[in-house]
């Protein structure tokens, strides 16, 4: 009663602090108009504080585990004041989850303000003693040390001081960066001390103070020696105080001690600067300390580095497991050890691993039977995220109950607790987790055929585990082979002949994945211990059996058979429908060999046919594309084409054109850490850079975005983003295969290839892998969500991934990955041959193929026609689109046997024997032969007529092929 009046009057105080000044009660005047509108402000304020209290409330009263509820409820309680609110929302808090070190300093400052009577520090210590528990900080720790000092004038204070710094320095003196904090606080308390106990000046020391002094002496003494023997941050600071304190010289081994701890401090000193640089989580840091200490092997050092990364890291259940299995297995300390167990279950309490191995821990460590069974209680309440969690920990507890019982006896009080936990766990899986999940998450009924082989084997209850198996194969299991053979085994082992016998004539009737062994089983058991009329009965029964099976399975066959007759016809019209609308595209198509005139055409012609020729378009472009080939001849010779009227449908060509004139830059490959490569975007899409811009964002800022354009301003589907710091590379990379504007758009880290030949981009693995299932034959139409309803059924689905094309099309394929082997086992036996959406799917273990590497006879005739890569510039670009016509026009000359033996030298340009004289209109004039008349000297050319007449040649003849091996040689030179 005196401890709630006490915390009643200080909730007054608090109030009376909180009034305004102008109000009446504190005894204040009002000073103006704009104080009273400033309080009404306030008033609001606070109304909306308390409205928002009464909900966080609320919602708590709901879900007590909402974490981000109870901080959002404590940091409103502590803006207004609401110091007994606050406490006990603290309180409820700490009872759920271990608290951080912030809100526990805190609090603690809270208490310590509050406490002025001797009963209240007491609490206040108590309260120190939860906050150390639930992590290891130097700073609680300190402050612990600090606010003990505050007691030292009570009986006892002092020790109790030493004490608490004693464990301080347990639990973080060997803290690299910390720890040097509290080394010196408790030096400074002890000299404080020393300083108490010195005689007045000019006084003589009594033999009883000269020993007191020597003794406090001592012990500073032995603070320095042992802290200098400690790899600690300025250790050279320490060493060099301890030099000036002391009076006699540093001994041997204490200087030799301090060496060493300065080569282990430099040793430590990398992964200190690592931890320093790096950003939360900090995981691959704290991971590669803890192997460097491991290898040390120095379990205090080992504990602090686990603790330190937990601090930090506190809802990672890995990391957790990692350390909770090196307490078990090399410290065996039992509080240790139970200690972070708890602090485990309390950080990640959906992790089903770390209450199994905290109820394996209390077992080892002999804990009470019933705590074991309270904290099982916990684990049920935890709030397990998947179905098969909760099997697993009846599973575990269930385990524990079987090792308590002595089956030497008839019955037992353990006996009969583990039959009545058996039952309430069928119950609990039928009821509350099939209610909750909409599955019981043991669809083999492992518990029961647990319980089945307790009674048989260790029971000799056979009549139980008989009801038992009925029971299995009543809840759908009695189609499955492997069922019957387990129980078939079981009976075998310590049944009779008959019930095997029985077991094996109703595995055969009921089977359906695989009659044949269940058959064949059943045979050789007569064939071993049956009568005649066993055996007959036997075989007629499996004949009949497999009769009726091959027939169902010959239908099924057929009705593949069918589908897929049906799916090769789909196909064949699909192609038959792109071959006739291909050649109606190239009906339409202006032939190569229509477009230009003989050679003999005169100028006007050849002009004339340049005008009216038709426009070429390309791929996927718009109407009102200029002719590639007359624009790249006419741009050879610096001619430029005729003009094109300002028409709507050339607006993507002046789109394009613009981005012509765009200086192309280089990537710079010293960025490749912040870069992604993006691929398999659409051509067509309208602003790459601000749609990609858009989407990269939410990784992080970026740096730039370098879309890749043609020579001819055209898209080509792919871009470099460039970021400002490595980690949003590192994040965008999460956005692969994220679907835009109809196709999957391909993100990768961007490496240069050519430094480093062996990465990969492919992200799945391409051997065995026998927790994998590779599933064929699927329907286009079926989707991720439809074939995890079909696979979990045989165990627990980690991952499923649909194969899809290029343009995100599915392909009929998946990949399903399971939790183990033995599942993905099960699944295999289940579902190869399975019907889904009038398909029938293949299913095996996936072992991908290797890859066949291109034939190098392939290889060389695919580079005969290869543009080279590394050329840069603008003389390049018009190179390449040279090459391309090329390309073009000399595969149209190897369709006929004569047309590639044309000489590479223009007529015009050949020595004649008898030369033919030419008029300017290019008829053909009289030869000296039929003419009186003197030959007329040819007339000569100007440098157009020669280029006109060349670029005649050059599209006839492959002349191009001179200009590609002349570029060739030029940039290789």
């Amino acid at each position: 009663m005196a401890a709630a009046g006490a915390e009643a009057a200080a909730v007054a105080a608090e109030e009376e602090k909180r009034l305004p000044e102008g109000d009446p009660e504190s005894g204040g005047d009002s000073e103006d108009e704009g104080d009273s509108d400033s309080s009404g402000d306030g008033e609001d304020e606070e109304k909306e504080n308390e409205a928002e209290i009464q909900r966080l409330e609320e919602q708590l009263s709901i879900n007590a585990f909402d974490y981000n509820c109870h901080l959002d409820l404590i940091k409103l309680l502590r803006q207004e004041g609401e110091l007994v609110k606050l406490r006990r929302a603290r309180q409820k808090m700490s009872e759920l989850f271990p608290l951080t070190e912030e809100i526990w300093l805190d609090w603690l400052k809270d208490e310590i303000k509050m406490a002025s009577e001797s009963s209240e520090r007491e609490k206040v210590y108590e309260l120190f003693e939860r906050a150390v528990k639930d992590y290891i900080c130097p700073e609680i720790w300190l402050e612990y040390a600090q606010y003990s000092i505050g007691g030292i004038g009570q009986e006892g204070g002092i020790e109790k001081v030493r004490s608490i710094f004693e464990r301080a320095l347990t639990a973080v003196g060997l803290h690299v960066t910390k720890g040097t904090a509290l080394w010196e606080a408790y030096r400074e308390f002890e000299n404080a001390i020393l300083e108490t106990a010195q005689p007045a000046p000019g006084s003589v020391p009594s033999p009883e103070q000269q020993q007191m002094l020597c003794s406090q002496l001592e012990k500073i003494h032995t603070l320095f020696r042992r802290q200098l023997g400690i790899p600690l941050l300025d250790m050279e600071a320490s060493y060099a105080e301890y030099e000036e304190w002391s009076e006699d010289p540093i001994p041997e081994t204490i200087l030799k001690n301090y060496k060493k701890a300065l080569q282990q401090l430099e040793k430590c000193k990398p992964y200190e600067e690592a931890l320093l640089g790096a950003e939360t989580p900090k995981l691959a840091e704290y991971q590669a300390y803890i192997d460097f200490e491991m290898k040390a092997g120095d379990p205090a050092r080992i504990q602090l580095i686990y603790e330190r990364a937990l601090a930090e890291n506190c809802l990672v259940p890995d990391l957790w497991a990692r350390y909770n299995q090196y307490l078990d297995r090399q410290l065996k300390v039992k509080e240790l050890v139970l200690s972070a167990h708890d602090r485990a279950v309390r950080n990640c309490p959906w992790t089903v691993g770390l209450w199994i191995r905290y109820l394996l821990a209390m077992e080892r460590h002999r804990v009470d039977h019933g705590i074991i069974s309270e904290m099982f209680e916990k684990a049920l309440n935890a709030g397990f995220i998947q179905a098969t969690d909760y099997v697993e920990i009846w599973q575990a507890y269930l385990d524990y109950l079987r090792r308590r019982v002595d089956f030497t006896q008839d019955s037992s009080k353990e006996l009969e607790e583990l039959r009545s936990a058996f039952a309430r766990a069928v119950e609990y899986l039928k009821q509350e987790v099939e209610e909750r999940f909409s599955e019981s998450g043991d669809p083999s009924c492992t518990i029961m055929q647990n319980w089945a082989r307790v009674e048989a084997r260790l029971c000799n209850n056979m009549q139980k585990a008989r009801e038992l198996w009925d029971n299995i194969m009543t809840k759908g299991n009695a189609k499955y082979a492997n069922m019957w053979l387990e129980y078939y085994n079981l009976e075998r082992a310590h049944g009779d002949t008959q019930h095997c016998r029985k077991a094996l004539h109703r595995a055969v009737q009921c089977t359906s994945d695989y009659p044949e062994h269940v058959c064949e089983v059943l045979l050789t058991l007569e064939r071993i211990e049956g009568t005649l009329e066993d055996w007959d009965a036997a075989v007629q029964k499996t004949e009949n059996r497999l009769a009726r099976v091959n027939e169902q399975r010959a239908k099924a066959a057929e009705k593949e058979a069918a589908l897929a007759k049906q799916e090769e016809e789909k196909a064949e019209q699909r192609k038959q429908a792109r071959a006739e609308k291909k050649a109606s595209k190239k009906a339409k198509k202006p032939r190569i060999g229509d477009k230009r005139k003989a050679d003999d055409d005169d100028e006007g012609e050849w002009g004339q046919e340049e005008e009216e020729q038709p426009s070429k378009r390309h791929k996927g472009d718009g109407d009102g594309v200029l002719e590639e080939d007359m624009e790249v001849e006419m741009g050879l010779f610096g001619r430029s084409g005729p003009e094109k009227p300002d028409h709507p449908a050339n607006q993507k060509e002046k789109a394009s054109t613009s981005r012509k004139d765009i200086p192309k830059v280089l990537h710079d490959s010293t960025k490749d850490n912040v870069t992604v490569f993006v691929s398999n975007l659409s051509y067509n899409m309208a602003d790459p850079e601000g749609k990609l811009k858009e989407l990269f964002e939410s990784c992080g800022e970026v740096a730039e975005i370098r879309p890749v354009f043609s020579n001819k301003g055209t898209f080509r589907g792919y871009c470099y983003v460039e970021f400002k710091e490595e980690k949003s590379a590192l994040q965008a990379l999460g956005l692969d295969r994220k679907v835009v504007e109809g196709r999957p758009m391909f993100v990768s880290p961007c490496v240069d290839k050519n430094k480093n030949p062996d990465f990969k981009v492919f992200r799945y693995s391409t051997t065995l892998e026998k927790h994998k299932l590779f599933i064929s034959g699927l329907p286009f139409s079926c989707t991720k969500e439809e074939l995890e309803d079909v696979c979990k059924a045989h165990g627990n689905v980690k991952d499923i991934r649909l194969v899809t094309n290029r343009a995100g099309k599915p392909k009929g394929l998946a990949y399903v990955e399971y939790e183990n082997e033995a599942q993905a086992s099960q699944a295999v036996l289940k579902m190869d041959g399975l019907t889904v959406k009038e398909h029938v799917i293949k299913v095996a273990i996936s072992n991908p193929p290797l890859r066949k590497l291109p034939d190098k006879a392939e290889a060389g005739r695919a580079a005969q026609f290869a543009v080279p890569r590394q050329i840069y510039g603008a003389e390049n670009s018009m190179f390449k689109e040279h090459w391309e016509i090329f390309k073009r026009r000399f595969s149209f000359c190897r369709r006929g046997k004569g047309r590639t033996q044309l000489s590479m030298m223009p007529r015009a340009l050949q020595r004649q024997s008898n030369p033919v004289a030419k008029a300017e209109n290019g008829m053909v004039q009289n030869s000296p032969a039929t003419s009186s008349e003197p030959p007329e000297e040819p007339k000569k050319m100007s440098n157009a007529d020669f280029a006109k007449m060349l670029l005649k040649k050059v599209l006839k003849c492959g002349f191009l092929f001179i200009l590609a091996l002349y570029y060739t040689n030029k940039h290789a030179l």
